[in-house]
């Protein structure tokens, strides 16, 4: 990571990357966990991964909101983290399928008290020509966890034999270093007129009000609107693995096929954020929504276990090309003061999507098989793509 990042985006990096690294020790067995040893449906999987985005999406809202009210993020960013990591390994000693919904929701709440946020500081410690490359950053340490967790999960599974419980367990110790972190690391940068960026510069409040009460801007919600398209066709990942699953990869495997995922997702963060800083973002999310489409078709008609991988790979693009870029984007199209509503708008519209997306994906798999399942979700990235001609990204708060 380039010295030129202020301490709050290293810090806030630092502290995903070992928050990642413990949820992703456990996400990839999940699936697996929940059908075999606890003999749950397809249709519960996308029950209890849904519910749990939702949670923390729409969490998002009100903190972001809340935050931009106090002008205080750290302590919320701070109680989000704690919770999730203390509540995460529970999932070793669930008996039954609402048990792991619970925990799940819990964990989410977590994740949805601290990201509008920390986004938001994110935002506010960079120029904006160089946000695309922070929001990069932050999602590359995310993704470099999340490829170190599945390979911490295999090789205590592999090769000391653990069973999956006990690799739940051990997710606590990476979250209490991310707690750690973001107590000692992430400070909290306050002045008497408001939120100023890291290298001292005022924010520039746009709009017809001012402070608080500046208007998001139409293109703002226009951009929404398309996210919550795109969304109802994004299921929850879970049923990807369900369907490596299917295809032969070992459960041994899957985390090895996960970190995989993640490695192509870290490695790709920085260089898209930095392009979409150069040749706009409505472009490369386009262009990544595009791919994921293609992406889906590949799970609808692959018939080896070899698919499998070679998709998993792929779908990593998606996310580099899109996840900081669609973050930036907020960033640009509303005003400095607004940032925490913002962000908050921006994952609560995804989450009241995500539920009924991953559940009526789930209902889909039942009833007419994957291959239906993931055309319509590619089906619905396609036309999400082309109504982001309707955003206009021409703010630079």
């Amino acid at each position: 990571m380039s010295a030129r990042l202020p301490r709050n985006v290293k810090a806030l990096a630092t502290v995903s990357f070992f928050t990642d690294a413990a949820s992703e020790m456990i996400y990839p067995l999940l699936p697996t966990f929940l059908t075999t040893t606890l003999g749950a449906s397809a249709a519960w999987v996308g029950i209890i991964e849904g519910a749990a985005d939702a949670t923390a999406s729409l969490l998002k809202l009100a903190s972001g909101w809340w935050s931009d009210r106090v002008k205080k993020r750290k302590g919320l960013v701070v109680f989000g983290y704690t919770l999730a990591s203390v509540v995460r390994p529970l999932v070793a000693v669930a008996g039954a399928a609402w048990q792991v919904l619970a925990i799940r929701v819990s964990d989410r709440v977590g994740k949805g008290v601290r990201g509008a946020p920390r986004d938001a500081m994110i935002a506010d410690s960079v120029a904006p020509n160089e946000r695309g490359r922070a929001f990069g950053a932050q999602r590359a340490a995310d993704h470099a966890g999340a490829f170190v967790g599945p390979l911490v999960a295999f090789a205590l599974l592999q090769w000391l034999g653990l069973s999956m419980r006990t690799v739940f367990l051990l997710a606590a110790v990476p979250g209490a270093i991310a707690i750690a972190v973001a107590v000692f690391g992430v400070r909290e940068e306050k002045t008497d007129g408001g939120w100023q960026k890291a290298e001292g510069r005022r924010a520039n409040v746009e709009g017809s009000g001012t402070g608080d009460t500046a208007p998001l801007g139409g293109d703002f919600w226009r951009y929404l609107g398309v996210l919550v398209l795109f969304t109802l066709g994004n299921s929850t990942d879970a049923f990807l693995l369900l369907r490596a699953s299917q295809l032969g990869v070992t459960a041994a495997l899957l985390p090895i096929l996960w970190a995989a995922l993640h490695a192509v997702k870290s490695a790709t963060s920085i260089p898209a954020g930095v392009w979409s800083d150069r040749v706009g973002r409505r472009t490369m999310i386009a262009v990544g929504w595009l791919w994921y489409a293609l992406v889906y078709v590949g799970f609808a008609l692959a018939t080896q276990t070899w698919h499998a991988w070679a998709l998993f790979l792929s779908y990593g693009l998606f996310f580099g090309l899109t996840e900081g870029v669609e973050r930036a984007l907020v960033a640009d199209l509303v005003p400095a003061s607004r940032r925490g509503l913002a962000f908050g708008w921006y994952n609560g519209v995804i989450g009241a999507a995500v539920l009924p997306a991953s559940v009526a994906f789930g209902l889909m798999w039942d009833w007419k098989g994957s291959t239906f399942a993931f055309s319509v979700g590619a089906a619905s990235a396609c036309v999400a793509a082309l109504g982001l001609v309707m955003v206009r990204p021409t703010r630079a708060a």
